[in-house]
């Protein structure tokens, strides 16, 4: 007597298999509630030839740039549409002091804390 089995439960075993075998979830979201497949350094609005790092932090912001390659008050500017995209006032910018200038000449680095 032949033995019958049907397609259905071994093509939903395999659909099963590779579904599980297929990338996770990119839907990350950032502190903030910005998703982490934001450009960054875009939405920073700083010229691309500017900005060296763009990286959200626990208390706002941390942004590398080069301010001779940027115009005026870039880094205000920077501030206020990085906060802007947690919807939030910028609170206030500290300078942060370089410990190796030499790594990257001329740049400088500002937190920025969102309010």
């Amino acid at each position: 007597m032949p033995v019958r089995f049907t397609v259905g439960p071994l093509s939903l075993a395999a659909l099963l298999t590779l579904a599980a075998c297929g990338q996770r979830s990119t839907d990350l979201i950032l502190p903030g509630g910005i998703p982490a497949r934001t450009d960054l350094h875009q939405a920073s609005t700083l010229p691309p030839e500017s900005v060296r790092t763009v990286a959200r932090r626990d208390y706002g912001w941390r942004l590398i740039y080069h301010p001779d390659r940027a115009p005026p008050n870039a880094g205000q500017g920077a501030a206020r549409a990085l906060c802007g995209l947690e919807r939030r006032p910028v609170a206030r910018i500290e300078n942060i002091p370089r410990l190796d200038p030499y790594s990257d000449p001329g740049a400088v680095i500002i937190d920025v804390y969102c309010g």
